[in-house]
């Protein structure tokens, strides 16, 4: 197998985890698109470049999340280049709840495996998407990233996803605080058990949440109530709960992204009334965005 010649440039999508009640196995797939551009260059220099999200903060070396991945793809094909060139052009948000991370694993993949001629030939979908999940942890953001639209996600003797129908009156409003927030830190704030009256309660509104996105959007707000894992996060980040709850209060439905901090809302076009009076609520000092939901996943360009 050989490099390809010239640069080959990804774009992967912002993704929201949990949905509400679906925690650790809902995701979506939303179109704020981070643009990944590599390239093989002779001898053994790895030059990273970023601008957008994380410019200035991130590492521009091997310790890189995007070259981490990039070095996992060209491990199972077997064969790493020599020199290596990448440019981020970053959107989304880092440590913010919309799958930063997962855009960066897959876009990080992804390229790779383009850069080499046949492969998608070692590196098959399957394959490739084991190793995204096992990178990150979990396969609730990757599943979306990689797949696009609403996935279902799971690990079950391997990591699975399953993409299903979104409506197509679906849209969303992100409100992004000025702070980001850690995974590991909202997690830790999770209690070990839940009550089984809890359990149950967020079973069934996961499968409400289901339907309601596949073609029942008049029942998002009763689907998005969430019994495992957002209330025991107040205190984390509790502007952001307090903005749930007052949209909630509404008739809004709104849920944390992931881990938070960002705040989702659903919403019926991004161009509706509805989606205008919504992004009018943006707290002082946070950043909001329309956004629909992106049925490609990672792309190639």
């Amino acid at each position: 197998m050989t490099f390809v010649e010239g640069p080959v440039t990804v774009t992967v999508p912002a993704t929201s985890a949990n949905l509400g009640p679906g925690y650790d196995s809902l995701g979506l797939a939303l179109d704020l698109r981070d643009e990944l551009t590599g390239e093989v260059v002779p001898g053994g220099t790895l030059e990273v470049t970023v601008e957008g999200a994380g410019e200035g903060t991130v590492p521009l070396d091997e310790s890189h999340l995007v070259v981490r991945s990039m070095r996992a793809a060209f491990e199972i094909i077997g064969k790493q280049p020599a020199g290596l060139r990448l440019h981020c052009r970053n959107r989304i948000p880092h440590a913010r709840g919309l799958g930063s991370s997962s855009a960066a694993i897959i876009g990080g993949l992804v390229l790779a495996r383009a850069l080499v001629a046949g492969g998608e030939l070692i590196l098959d979908d399957d394959t490739l998407f084991q190793k995204a999940a096992e990178i990150e942890g979990h396969p609730d953001n990757v599943a979306p990233a990689f797949h696009g639209g609403f996935t279902i996600a799971g690990d079950d003797d391997g990591f699975f996803a399953v993409r299903t129908a979104v409506d197509p009156r679906v849209s969303v409003v992100v409100f992004v605080p000025a702070t980001g927030g850690e995974t590991k830190a909202a997690r830790g704030l999770l209690p070990d058990t839940v009550p089984h009256s809890d359990a149950a309660a967020d079973a069934g509104r996961t499968a409400l949440l289901v339907a309601a996105l596949s073609d029942a959007p008049e029942h998002l707000h009763r689907a998005t109530r969430d019994f495992l894992h957002q209330e025991y996060r107040r205190p984390a980040m509790p502007e952001s709960l307090a903005l749930v709850d007052e949209l909630r209060a509404d008739g809004v439905a709104a849920i944390v992204s992931g881990a938070g901090p960002t705040v989702l809302a659903f919403s019926s076009g991004v161009e509706s009334a509805e989606t205008s009076k919504l992004t009018a609520r943006c707290p002082e000092g946070w950043a909001c965005h329309a956004l629909s939901v992106d049925m490609d996943g990672v792309r190639i360009l």
